[in-house]
């Protein structure tokens, strides 16, 4: 089977959401299928290219998320994406490979908007979007998929994941749930598929989740055949 031209398609979510599992998912599900594909992981840890945002999640620019504004911030992770794109993928991208990512320049749509007041989101999306885009030349998502996971349970299963560790997002319930409502709002303007991770409060199956994201995908590939 070939891959998808040019495809970028990105799970997205706030901590807690289940973006992990549903990613792994995904990838065993397209290797399962024989779908060529490469796959990334934002932030990439480790890389000296993160160096900057793992200072800023670590604290070390200040112990709450809105100590850093949104746009410095959301350079420090543009960064990280420019170098894996440029080391990484881009041959194959521009070739008409299909590349799955965990988390995008749509994570700061989510996290850094949500620092902002109502009035200044949209002019901050419009920067962040031309910036990487255009300035930067990374490709534009195809698709993104919005794991929508109520704050209550994603604090609920990060605790249990991780006890009382985690970045200072995670640390902070009032910035998490501040992010779900601008990424709600985001997904509304910019065309991303929410995917109700608890409706009413009551966790899916993950396997579920997994299989109404693999149906749209599915079909997305059969297109371009």
């Amino acid at each position: 089977m070939s891959a998808m031209a040019g495809e970028l398609i990105v799970i997205e979510g706030t901590d807690g959401s289940g973006k992990s599992t549903q990613f792994a998912r995904l990838c065993q599900r397209l290797e399962q299928e024989g779908v060529d594909f490469r796959k990334e992981v934002f932030p990439r840890y480790g890389q000296p290219s993160a160096a900057l945002l793992e200072m800023y999640l670590s604290g070390q620019f200040g112990s709450h998320p809105q100590d850093v504004n949104p746009y410095a911030a959301s350079a420090f992770f543009a960064v990280d994406r420019y170098a894996s794109y440029k080391t990484g993928w881009q041959a194959y991208h521009k070739e008409g490979g299909l590349m799955l990512c965990d988390r995008y320049t749509t994570s700061n749509a989510v996290h850094q908007a949500s620092k902002l007041p109502e009035e200044q989101a949209g002019p901050f999306l419009d920067w962040l979007f031309d910036f990487e885009y255009e300035k930067l030349g990374l490709p534009r998502p195809t698709l993104v998929f919005f794991l929508d996971m109520p704050t209550e349970q994603a604090l609920e299963l990060l605790h249990r994941r991780q006890g009382d560790q985690g970045d200072i997002h995670e640390k902070d319930p009032a910035y998490l749930a501040q992010c779900r409502r601008r990424a709600l709002a985001v997904c509304r303007r910019y065309g991303w598929r929410r995917v109700e991770c608890a409706p009413g409060g009551r966790l899916r199956d993950p396997e579920q989740i997994h299989q109404e994201i693999w149906e749209q995908i599915w079909t997305k590939i059969h297109k371009k055949q």
